[in-house]
C-alpha cells in the first residue's frame, strides 16, 4: 500500500497558505500548514512531512533559517522555497536558497503547473534515493 506523502507548506500570507492547501489536497498530498517559520519548525518535530515548501520572507523567523533548522532534525529533506520579495528584490532571496542541496526555488507568482512538477520531482528523487 502506497502511503499518503505530507507536505507541509509555511507562509505568513494565508490566500498563499489556502492557495497551496487546495493545490496539493487535489493532488492527493496531506497537508500541513503554519503561518511562520518557528511554528513551522515545531508543527515538523511533531509531524515530519516528506516535503517542506516556505515563503522567504516572514516574520518570526525567515524561509532561509527555517531551512537551516528543518535540516538540522531531517538532512535529507526536500524543500520549495518561494518568495514574492521583501527588502531586497525575490530573485535574491530565491538565489541564496538555491545554494542549498535538495532546494528548488520558485518566485511567485507561480503557475500551479510549476509548483505541483517541483514538487513530485522532489518526492520522486527522494523515493529513488531511498530504494538505492
Amino acid at each position: 500500500m502506497k502511503k499518503t506523502k505530507r507536505i507541509l507548506v509555511i507562509d505568513d500570507e494565508v490566500t498563499a497558505l489556502n492557495l497551496l492547501q487546495k493545490i496539493f489536497e487535489g493532488e492527493g498530498y496531506e497537508v500541513h500548514m503554519a503561518t511562520n517559520g518557528r511554528e513551522g519548525v515545531e508543527l515538523f518535530r511533531r509531524q515530519p512531512c516528506d516535503l517542506v515548501i516556505t515563503d522567504m520572507v516572514m516574520p518570526v523567523m525567515d524561509g532561509l533559517q527555517t531551512i537551516l533548522e528543518l535540516r538540522e532534525i531531517a538532512s535529507d529533506l526536500p524543500v520549495i522555497a518561494i518568495s514574492g520579495g521583501g527588502a531586497i528584490s525575490k530573485e535574491r532571496y530565491l538565489t541564496v536558497a538555491g545554494y542549498l542541496d535538495k532546494v528548488i526555488t520558485i518566485a511567485k507568482p507561480f503557475s500551479v503547473e510549476a509548483i505541483v512538477n517541483a514538487a513530485a520531482g522532489l518526492l520522486r528523487d527522494q523515493a529513488t534515493a531511498a530504494d538505492e
